[in-house]
C-alpha cells in the first residue's frame, strides 16, 4: 500500500523535471499527490498537469496572499472547473494575518465565497491558517463543510476544536524539526484525525532539511509519526488512506 501526499504544489516554476520527481516520489513508496493551486496562474497549471500525470490530483482555490491580486477571470474558472470530476477539494484557502491585517475583511470575503461554493458544489476544502486561528474557526462554523487544516501547528486544545467540527489535521515535516510543539499534540490524538501532507517544495523534513522538497518525502514524515505512535509504517499508510477516504473520496 502506498501513501499519499495530501498537499504540495508541484508547478514548473519549482521544478525543472516533473516525470522525475514523480517517479522518484513513487519509488519513495507515495505514488498519489493532492496538487494544491494557490492562484489563477497555478489553477490553471494544475488543472492542465493532471491530464498528463493522473497521480497529480488537482485541488483549487485562491490562497488569502493571493486577495489582492486575483482576478474576476480567476473566480469564473475556479466555479467552472472545480465541478470536474477529478477536482478533489477547494484548496488551498483560508486566512494568513502574518504579514498584515490591513486586508483582513478581504480575506474574510474571498474565504466566505470559496467555502460556499464547496457547500454549493459538495467538495472538501483545504484550509490555510496562519496567525488566524479563532477568525478561522468562526467563519467555518458557519459552513457544514469536511475537510483538512493545511500545515496543523497549533496547541492540543486547537487541534480538538478542530476535530470536533469534523476536520482532519494536515501533518508535515515540521513534526521532524527538533524542539517541535507539534510532537505532543500528535502524541495526543488518535490517527484517525490525521493525514500526511509534504507542502512541497516547502519545509521538507529531517534528514532533507533545507534542500527543496518533494512529495516523496512525505514517507519520511509517515515514519516519524508511526515512531512517534509505537505502531509499524504500513499501519500508518492504512490508517492515513483510510482517513483520505472519508473526507476525499466521497
Amino acid at each position: 500500500m502506498k501513501l499519499t501526499d495530501t498537499h504540495c504544489h508541484i508547478y514548473g516554476d519549482y521544478y525543472d523535471d516533473i516525470e522525475e520527481v514523480l517517479n522518484k516520489s513513487k519509488d519513495l513508496g507515495v505514488d498519489r499527490y493532492f496538487n494544491c493551486a494557490c492562484d489563477g496562474k497555478s489553477m490553471r497549471e494544475v488543472i492542465e498537469l493532471s491530464k498528463n500525470y493522473p497521480s497529480l490530483i488537482p485541488a483549487i482555490g485562491i490562497h488569502p496572499e493571493a486577495v489582492d491580486t486575483y482576478t474576476l477571470d480567476d473566480i469564473k474558472y475556479l466555479e467552472e472547473h472545480v465541478k470536474d470530476s477529478n477536482v478533489v477539494a477547494i484548496g488551498e484557502i483560508g486566512l494568513d494575518y502574518h504579514y498584515t491585517k490591513e486586508n483582513r475583511d478581504k480575506q474574510i470575503e474571498l474565504l466566505k465565497r470559496q467555502l460556499k461554493l464547496a457547500m454549493d458544489v459538495n467538495k472538501p476544502v483545504i484550509i490555510h491558517s496562519r496567525d488566524a486561528t479563532e477568525d478561522t474557526i468562526e467563519i467555518l462554523k458557519d459552513y457544514q463543510l469536511r475537510g483538512v487544516i493545511h500545515a496543523f501547528s497549533g496547541s492540543l486544545e486547537t487541534a480538538k476544536r478542530y476535530i470536533k467540527m469534523g476536520y482532519l489535521l494536515g501533518i508535515g515535516g515540521v513534526i521532524t524539526f527538533k524542539n517541535c510543539n507539534l510532537k505532543e499534540v500528535v502524541k495526543n490524538i488518535d490517527l484517525e484525525h490525521i493525514i500526511i501532507e509534504t507542502d512541497a517544495p516547502y519545509l521538507a523534513p529531517v534528514p532533507h532539511r533545507g534542500e527543496t522538497n518533494i512529495p516523496g518525502y512525505a514517507m519520511e514524515t509517515a515514519r516519524y509519526v508511526a515512531e512517534l505512535k509505537g505502531i509499524d509504517i504500513e499501519e500508518l499508510v492504512k490508517i492515513t488512506n483510510d482517513n483520505i477516504r472519508q473526507i476525499f473520496d466521497k
